[in-house]
C-alpha cells in the first residue's frame, strides 16, 4: 500500500481545481477527532507536513488558539506565511452549520453550541476557510486521495465513540437541507423493538459504547474493545450481529444512492481488521436486491489518523471550484 505522502502527492499532481489549484499552500485542521491535528499541503510542489498534539480539557476558545498556535508552527516550519494560504479546511467532531460556519454542538464536550469556527480561522489567517464535520471531510477525502480515488459517488461510514457517515455524490460532499445528509448514526433500526416507546438507533447498538453494552447483557463484563473481537462466545455474538446490522443498513443505503463504493472507517473498523470488514462486505453484497446485484466494494479507510486532516485538505481544494 502506498504511502499517505504518495497518495497525495499523486493526487495532488493531477489537479483539478482550477487555477488556483497549482499554487500556494493548504491548511488542513482536525479538531478533536484524532486529537489535534494540522497539515499543510503545498499545491505547487506536492508536498505534505503534519503536527499534531493530544487533545486537553480546555474551554473551545483555549482549543481553537492552541490548534491555530500549533498551525503557525508548522507554517513557519516550512517558510510559509499566510498570503500564501489560499485555503484552510477545519474538521470538526460533531455537526456544523454551514449556513453560519458555526457548530451546532460537540457531543463529547459541552460549550462548543453556536461557536463561530470558520470566523476564527479566517481571522486568524485571513483565508477562506471552509468547516465541515469529521466524517464529512474524511468521506471526500478517501475519494479524493484515499482507497476511493476517482470514485464520484462514495458512502463513508465511521464508527467511533459515535456513528456517523458521509455521502460524496457527482464527485462532492452532499449535505441535505439542513446539512445533516449522512448522519446514519441517529437512523432507528427497530432490534427489539416492541411497538412502544422510541426504537434503538444505530449508534445506540453499533458505537464502541454500545457494542460494550450489548456485551454486557450477554454476560460480558468488560471496557475493552479488543475483547469483543476475540475469542469469547459472546464477543462473537455481537460481533455477528453487528455484521448484519451494519450490512443490512449499507444495503438500503446502497438501494437509495447507488454508490460505487462503501467505505468503513473508525476505531471499531480499525479494532475489527480485515475479518470484519470482510465479513459486512459479504452481507451487503448478499442483501442487495437481485435485479439491482453488481459486486460493490465495501472497504477499510486507508488514511489513517491523518484521516481529518486530509480530508479537511481535500473540502478545501473541492471550495477552489466554486
Amino acid at each position: 500500500m502506498a504511502t499517505l505522502e504518495t497518495l497525495i502527492r499523486d493526487r495532488l499532481a493531477h489537479n483539478h481545481w482550477g487555477i488556483l489549484g497549482n499554487q500556494g499552500y493548504v491548511l488542513g485542521v482536525d479538531l478533536g477527532s484524532y486529537g489535534l491535528r494540522v497539515a499543510l499541503a503545498n499545491l505547487q510542489h506536492h508536498t505534505f507536513h503534519t503536527m499534531s498534539s493530544e487533545e486537553v480539557n480546555e474551554s473551545p476558545d483555549e482549543v481553537v488558539q492552541r490548534v491555530i498556535a500549533m498551525a503557525r508552527a508548522l507554517m513557519n516550519a516550512h517558510e510559509v506565511t499566510p498570503d500564501h494560504l489560499v485555503r484552510v479546511g477545519v474538521g470538526f467532531g460533531g455537526p456544523v452549520d454551514l449556513r453560519f460556519g458555526t457548530v451546532r454542538l460537540a457531543p463529547r464536550q459541552p460549550g462548543w453550541e453556536h461557536y463561530p469556527l470558520q470566523e476564527r480561522f479566517e481571522q486568524a489567517f485571513d483565508a477562506v476557510t471552509v468547516i465541515d464535520n469529521d466524517a464529512n471531510v474524511i468521506a471526500l477525502g478517501e475519494a479524493t486521495f484515499g482507497v476511493g480515488a476517482g470514485c464520484q459517488h462514495l458512502v463513508y461510514l465511521h464508527l467511533s465513540s459515535g456513528v456517523g457517515g458521509g455521502l460524496v455524490l457527482n464527485g462532492r460532499l452532499y449535505h441535505g437541507a439542513t446539512s445533516t445528509a449522512g448522519e446514519i448514526g441517529h437512523a432507528v433500526v427497530g432490534q427489539g423493538w416492541d411497538g412502544t416507546g422510541r426504537p434503538e438507533t444505530l449508534e445506540e447498538l453499533v458505537s464502541i459504547t454500545g457494542l460494550l453494552q450489548r456485551a454486557r447483557r450477554y454476560g460480558l463484563e468488560t471496557d475493552n474493545l479488543d475483547q469483543i473481537f476475540g475469542e469469547s462466545s459472546i464477543g462473537q455474538r455481537v460481533v455477528q450481529e453487528t455484521v448484519d446490522l451494519l450490512a443490512v443498513r449499507c444495503a438500503q443505503t446502497v438501494a437509495l444512492v447507488d454508490p460505487e463504493m462503501i467505505v468503513l472507517g473508525g476505531i471499531v473498523v480499525r479494532i475489527g481488521g480485515e475479518d470484519f470488514v470482510r465479513a459486512i462486505a459479504e452481507k451487503v453484497n448478499t442483501f442487495i436486491a437481485p435485479q439491482f446485484a453488481r459486486p460493490l466494494p465495501v472497504v477499510a479507510s486507508v488514511l489513517g489518523p491523518e484521516s481529518v486532516t486530509v480530508g479537511a485538505i481535500a473540502n478545501a481544494l473541492d471550495s477552489l471550484s466554486d
